[in-house]
C-alpha cells in the first residue's frame, strides 16, 4: 500500500444537523440580538489596554489587505507577550508545581486547516508554534515535551515564562492551601498575616482573537496559560479544536474562555457556528451555547453555572458576547474601519 496517499484519504459524507434551541428552564430571557454587522474585522475577548492594543496592530494587517490568519496572529501575540497579564503566554500562572504550560489553537476558515499545541513550556507565543504545526504538518495537535522539542527546530527561542508577580501569587497560593503543611508563616502569625493579604488570585482566563479579512475569508486564535495552579499535564478547552476555537468561512468563528471541562464537554465553539449557520446571529449563538450548558447540569445540580465567557462573529461581521454569571456582562474589543470599539453583550446570570 502506498503510504502517502493511504495517510491522506478523506471520506466524504453529507449529514443534517439539528442543534435546536436549548432552553434551561427558570432562566432569564436575553434581550433582543442587535443586527447590522461590518467587515473587515478584528475582535478579541481582552477588553484592557493590551486588548485594544493587539486588535489595532491586527487591524494595520487586515487594513492593508492582509489575511485574517496574520492579522489574530500578530493580535494574539501582543496579548501573550503581555508580562502583566496572568492569564496567557508570558506572565500567565503556573500548575501546582510552579510550571507555566501554555495551550493554544488557531484554524484557517478558508483552508480548514487547523493546528494546536498542549502543555507547551519555555516558549512565550504558543499560537505561532500552533500556527506552524498547521502549516508544516498533516497533525493538527502537538503536546508537552514534543511540542516543545517541535518548536526548537522551527527557531522558537526558549525563554522563561513564569514573571516575578507570577511567582509571588503562586507562592501566596502555595502557602495558603493546607493548613497541615510547613508552607506559610509561624503558627501565631498565621492569622494576623492571612487577614492582610486578601485573597487568592486564581483564573480560568484565556483570549480568544477571531477576525475576517476583506476577502471574507475567517480565522480565529484561541490561545491561555490555562487552569491556575492545575494538575501538571492538564489541558483545557483552549487546544482543541471545535471546544475553545472553531472557525468556517461559510459561517464564521466562536471561542470559549472559562472552566476548561465544561466547554470541552459541551464543544461549544463548534455548536455556536452550527447554530450561526442554522440561521441564529452570533449573539443569539453565543446566549444559547451558554443555556445548553446550564441544561446539561440542571439534573445533576440545578445551582451550578460555570464560569464561562463565549464570543461569536459571522460572515458579515455580525457579533456576539455573553458570560455566563457574574456582575460583568460579556464584552469583547473591536476593531473595524470605523475605529475601535468595545462591544457589550449579555450575562446570564447577574450575582
Amino acid at each position: 500500500m502506498n503510504k502517502s496517499i493511504s495517510r491522506r484519504k478523506f471520506f466524504r459524507k453529507s449529514f443534517g444537523f439539528g442543534a435546536g434551541a436549548v432552553l434551561a428552564r427558570g432562566l432569564p430571557a436575553f434581550p433582543p440580538a442587535p443586527e447590522g454587522g461590518q467587515t473587515p474585522l478584528i475582535i478579541t475577548s481582552h477588553t484592557n489596554a493590551t486588548g485594544e492594543k493587539a486588535v489595532e496592530e491586527g487591524w494595520k494587517i487586515l487594513e492593508a489587505g492582509g489575511s485574517a490568519l496574520d492579522a489574530v496572529e500578530k493580535g494574539a501575540n501582543i496579548i501573550e507577550l503581555d508580562p502583566e497579564g496572568t492569564s496567557v503566554g508570558w506572565g500567565g500562572l503556573p500548575n501546582e508545581e510552579g510550571v507555566v504550560q501554555l495551550d493554544s489553537s488557531i484554524m484557517d476558515g478558508k483552508t480548514y486547516n487547523a493546528g494546536s499545541v498542549a502543555c507547551l513550556e519555555s516558549i512565550r507565543t504558543p499560537c505561532s508554534v500552533a500556527r506552524v504545526v498547521m502549516e508544516k504538518t498533516d497533525h493538527v495537535m502537538l503536546c508537552g515535551q514534543d511540542a516543545l522539542r517541535f518548536a526548537r527546530k522551527w527557531g522558537f527561542p526558549e525563554q522563561e515564562l513564569l514573571t516575578d508577580k507570577a511567582r509571588r501569587i503562586w507562592l501566596r497560593w502555595k502557602q495558603r492551601m493546607s493548613e497541615r503543611d510547613d508552607w506559610g508563616p509561624p503558627e501565631h502569625l498565621i492569622d494576623l498575616i492571612r487577614k492582610d493579604t486578601g485573597e487568592d488570585e486564581y483564573t480560568t482566563g484565556t483570549t480568544n482573537v477571531l477576525a475576517i479579512d476583506k476577502n471574507g475569508d475567517v480565522a480565529g486564535i484561541t490561545t491561555t496559560s490555562g487552569l491556575s495552579f492545575k494538575i501538571p499535564g492538564r489541558v483545557g478547552d483552549s487546544p482543541i479544536i471545535g471546544a475553545g476555537l472553531y472557525v468556517d468561512n461559510a459561517v464564521g468563528a466562536a471561542g470559549a474562555t472559562g472552566r476548561g471541562e465544561d466547554v470541552i464537554k459541551a464543544c461549544a465553539s463548534f455548536y455556536m457556528v452550527m447554530r450561526m449557520k442554522e440561521g441564529r446571529t452570533p449573539q443569539q449563538a453565543v446566549e444559547d451555547a451558554l443555556r445548553m450548558i446550564v441544561e446539561k447540569y440542571k439534573n445533576v445540580n440545578p445551582k451550578f453555572f460555570p464560569s464561562e465567557q463565549f464570543v461569536a462573529v459571522n460572515r458579515k461581521g455580525e457579533l456576539g458576547a455573553a458570560r455566563m454569571r457574574g456582575e460583568r456582562i460579556g464584552r469583547m474589543s473591536v476593531r473595524t474601519a470605523a475605529g475601535y470599539r468595545v462591544y457589550e453583550g449579555t450575562t446570564l446570570i447577574k450575582s
